[in-house]
C-alpha cells in the first residue's frame, strides 16, 4: 500500500492540496522449489497488479504535466485491477544468461535503479524521462510484450538486449493492462545496454555504471513539419513522419561511505542523462544528480535521507511547435506529457527527503520539492511543494 499526499503552499496556478496512492499485489514463483523437480529448476513467473487512485497534484493545481510530483499517479486507468507485468525468468549457465518473456515494463529492466523511487518526483521515479513516456519504452506500470536477455561475462559486468512489441495506443495493453492483443502492433523496440557492477576497497562499496541505446522501428509525426517541411499547425497540411526513433543513456551510482551490511547501506551519490529523438519526442534531454544516505550513524540505522536536482530539456521541435501555435492563434496541443499551458523551454526540479522506518515493513517520508519553471515556462510562478509519503509492505 502506498500513499502521497501533496500540496503546493506557493507558486503553480493556484494553492491546493491532493492525495494520490494504490494498493498492489506481487506473486513470485519459484517453480524448481515448489514442485521439487529439476524440470523447473531456476525457473520463474513474476506478476503484479495494482489499483490506484487520486488526483494529479501537478496537473490540476501547478499547471506541470513534466515533473509530476508525486511518483505514483499516472497511467493505472480506471480499473479494479491493473496489470503492471507478467512474465517467465529462466537463468542458465550458473546464472551467466537469463532470460524473461511475457508482459514486461521495459523501463524496469533499462535505465533502471532501485534508488530512483526513493525519491518521490515521477520524473525520476521508478525509471527517468524522456524514454519512458514513449510507445516503445514504457515504464511501470504500463508493459510491452517482449523478452529481455542478459548476459554476464563475469559477476562485475553485464550486457542485456530485448526485443518489444510497439502499441500505438496511449495506454500499451488497454487502460486495464490486460488487452494484450491490441491492433495495430507490428513494430518493434530494441533497446541494448551495458554495466559495470563494481565493489571497492576492503568496505565493498558498491557501484553501478550503465550506459544504453534504444531503437524503435515505428513511424511517429513529425512535432512540427508538415508533408512540406513547414509547421503543421500553421499550414493544415498533413504532418510529416518520421521513421524511427532513437534514444540513449549514461547513469552512475557510487557508494562513498558504508553504513551497514546492505546493498544500499551507505552514503551513495547518483547521476545520470538521457536523450531521445527530439523531432517525434517532446523533451529531447533529461540531466540529473543527487545523494542519498541510508543506515545513518545518527540512532536510525533503517530511515534514509536524499536529495535530487533534475534539469529537463524540451526539443526544439516542440518548442517551435508551440511558437507556431501562438502565431496560429490556436491552443497548445498537448505532448506525451500532457496538456501545455505556454511555450516550454526547460524546468528544474530540487527535492529533499526523509524516510522514517516507523515499524517493520511501514515508512512515513516527508518530502520537499521546489519546481522552478513549472511545465518549462514561465506561465506559472515557481511552486514550493510540501508532501507525505506512506508506505506498507506486507
Amino acid at each position: 500500500m502506498h500513499e502521497e499526499l501533496a500540496g503546493n503552499f506557493r507558486g503553480g496556478r493556484r494553492k491546493g492540496e491532493t492525495d494520490a496512492g494504490q494498493a498492489g499485489v506481487e506473486l513470485d514463483v519459484d517453480w524448481g522449489k515448489l514442485t521439487n523437480t529439476d524440470l523447473f529448476k531456476n525457473f520463474w513467473t513474476h506478476m503484479m497488479v495494482v489499483n490506484g487512485h487520486g488526483r494529479n497534484l501537478s496537473t490540476d493545481y501547478i499547471g506541470d504535466s513534466i515533473g509530476g510530483v508525486q511518483q505514483i499517479y499516472g497511467g493505472r486507468g480506471n480499473v479494479v485491477a491493473h496489470l503492471v507485468y507478467l512474465y517467465a525468468e529462466h537463468s542458465f549457465f550458473h546464472n551467466h544468461l537469463d532470460v524473461s518473456a511475457g508482459w514486461i515494463p521495459p523501463g524496469s529492466f533499462f535505465a533502471a535503479s532501485p534508488l530512483f523511487c526513493m525519491y518521490m518526483n515521477v520524473a525520476m521515479c521508478g525509471n527517468p524521462a524522456p524514454t519512458k513516456y514513449t510507445e516503445g519504452a514504457r515504464d511501470w506500470p504500463s508493459g510491452n510484450l517482449g523478452f529481455v536477455a542478459r548476459v554476464m561475462p563475469t559477476s562485475e559486468t553485464y550486457i542485456m538486449g530485448a526485443l518489444f512489441a510497439v502499441s500505438p495506443h496511449a495506454f500499451n495493453g488497454g487502460i486495464s493492462g490486460w488487452a494484450w492483443a491490441q491492433d495495430g502492433l507490428g513494430k518493434f523496440s530494441s533497446p541494448v545496454e551495458v554495466g559495470w557492477l563494481p565493489k571497492f576497497g576492503k568496505d565493498h562499496l558498491n557501484g553501478h555504471y550503465k550506459a544504453g541505446f534504444g531503437y524503435d522501428n515505428s513511424s511517429y509525426p513529425d512535432l512540427l513539419e508538415d508533408i512540406h517541411g513547414n509547421p503543421w499547425i500553421e499550414t493544415g497540411m498533413p504532418k510529416r513522419y518520421r521513421a524511427g526513433r532513437a534514444s540513449a543513456w549514461v547513469m552512475a551510482d557510487q557508494m562513498l561511505i558504508r553504513n551497514g551490511d546492505g546493498p544500499t547501506n551507505g552514503l551513495i551519490a547518483l547521476a545520470g542523462w538521457m536523450w531521445a529523438d527530439g523531432h517525434t519526442t517532446a523533451m529531447s534531454h533529461h540531466i540529473w544528480a543527487g545523494m542519498v544516505e541510508t543506515g545513518a550513524k545518527w540512532g536510525r540505522p533503517m530511515d534514509s535521507v536524499g536529495a535530487m536536482y533534475q534539469w529537463e530539456l524540451m526539443s526544439r521541435a516542440s518548442t517551435l511547435q508551440q511558437e507556431a501555435a501562438v502565431n496560429a492563434g490556436v491552443a497548445f496541443p498537448s505532448n506525451q506529457w500532457g496538456p501545455v499551458w505556454g511555450v516550454q523551454s526547460h524546468e528544474n526540479i530540487y527535492e529533499v527527503f526523509y524516510n522514517a522506518h516507523v515499524a517493520p515493513g511501514i515508512s512515513l517520508q516527508p518530502d520537499f520539492q521546489y519546481i522552478n519553471r513549472p511545465g518549462g515556462s514561465t506561465v506559472f510562478h515557481d511552486a514550493a511543494v510540501m508532501g507525505l509519503q506512506f508506505n506498507a509492505v506486507l
